[in-house]
């Protein structure tokens, strides 16, 4: 049963996915809005040289400013720039003499007066955000050529209030965008939590994550004791069929290197003050299985090293995954081939498992790849692959212990604490 108040893996699920969509709809409507501001600004930006630019080019404007009569001038361009500031779309365009005297304004009051903002010098034209009478707005000012000399400039703006307004529609869509993916994505979420469930229950992550390492561990230990089995029985065969053939002596010789190599490990194991059974048999079935493969065993288990935190199946789910890897990289790996197993007490009384191989190695471009759940470098079977070293991830980091990897050889290195007496 699952603990009170735990939540269920299902649950764990649906948070996981419905945050994550809750923040990418967030994100992309911050991309959306960001995007609209700056396409607004530059639709500004554009209008305002357009504009500017097909007023500074009008032959009237340039004989109007060419004379120097600014009253005139105004008499003349104002009626006519306002009904220009009204048909493109802008929120002013003032016309000014040389000196940067308005011959134009939308408030007619402020005619006469200096211009505010940056002049460029010469016949330079600038476009900048600045703040007027009008407020902040994005303006562009141009020169007014007369016989190639700056007889005047026009500036035409459009205030940032009006670019905001602009934003309106752009800011429902992203909005209405940003609600359907949260919806699609919750509802990915209730689907996800629905699969889940089917698998697992209402039980708690951590009860999902035993129940796979209690798999892991029949799985590695089955094949262990198979090759075990399968070992011993092809070489009881050998020696029955030669005492059958009266060579009594050579009958002997296969079963007692037989009992030798296993009895090395026996002692091993046995010599371990703390060490577990379950985890003996599992080496002793590996080193059946290494032999039924072509594989060179070599296996160091101090007599000193500590038993750790792991209960029996995480400890055969951890050492049986590693050496399932390190005996499938040897086997497809060029001779010598061989896997070393050690145990040993680190100076800090911690247990230290180190488990290498002779295979060819993990390409560098996967190396940070390799504890991710759902990858492999190596092809899923007709019964598919197990989750491997995602699992012994997961249970060397809920132990407070650290995995690490180091190449030529291919070594991983697993440190855990010490199980208190």
């Amino acid at each position: 049963m699952a603990r009170s108040g735990a939540a269920s893996a299902a649950s764990r699920v649906f948070l996981a996915v419905a945050a994550a969509v809750v923040v990418l709809s967030l994100a992309i409507a911050g991309i959306l809005l960001w995007e609209g501001q700056r396409a607004a600004r530059a639709e500004a930006e554009r209008v305002t040289r357009a504009v500017a630019e097909t007023i500074a080019d009008s032959t009237g404007v340039a004989d109007a400013l060419a004379r120097g009569d600014r009253a005139a001038a105004t008499r003349l361009l104002q009626p006519e720039i306002q009904a220009v500031n009204a048909d493109a779309d802008v929120d002013f365009v003032t016309i000014m003499d040389p000196a940067g005297i308005r011959i134009t304004h939308p408030d007619p009051a402020r005619i006469g007066e200096a211009y505010i903002g940056t002049i460029p010098t010469g016949t330079a034209s600038l476009t900048e955000e600045f703040t007027g009478t009008l407020g902040p707005s994005v303006r562009t000012i141009v020169p007014v050529l007369s016989e190639g000399a700056v007889v005047g400039r026009v500036s035409v703006g459009v205030t940032i209030g009006s670019i905001t307004e602009a934003l309106g529609p752009r800011v429902l869509v992203a909005v209405a965008i940003a609600v359907v993916l949260a919806a699609a994505g919750l509802a990915g979420a209730l689907l996800a939590r629905r699969a889940t469930r089917r698998v697992a229950g209402d039980l708690p992550a951590g009860a999902v994550r035993n129940a796979v390492s209690s798999y892991e561990s029949m799985r590695t230990l089955g094949e262990a004791l198979r090759s075990q089995t399968h070992e011993h029985g092809n070489r009881l065969h050998t020696a029955i069929a030669l005492l059958e053939l009266g060579r009594t002596r050579e009958a002997i010789g296969i079963l007692s290197e037989d009992a030798r190599q296993s009895q090395l490990l026996v002692d091993q194991v046995a010599a371990r003050r703390e060490g577990d059974p379950t985890v003996g048999a599992l080496l002793l079935g590996k080193a059946s299985q290494a032999g039924e493969r072509g594989v060179e065993w070599r296996a160091r288990i101090d007599a000193d090293a500590p038993r750790s935190v792991l209960s029996p199946v995480d400890a055969v789910s951890v050492i049986g995954n590693l050496i399932d890897n390190a005996l499938d990289a040897a086997a497809s790996g060029p001779a010598p081939r061989w896997v070393d197993v050690k145990m040993t007490r680190t100076t800090e009384d911690e247990l230290a498992l180190e488990v290498a191989d002779s295979g060819a190695g993990i390409p560098a471009e996967v190396v940070d790849r390799i504890f991710e759940h759902g990858f492999s470098t190596k092809p899923a079977g007709a019964a598919g692959r197990g989750v491997g070293l995602a699992l012994v991830r997961a249970i060397v980091d809920e132990a407070e212990g650290t995995i690490s990897l180091r190449s030529d050889p291919t070594t991983f290195r697993v440190i855990l604490p010490r199980r208190d007496a």
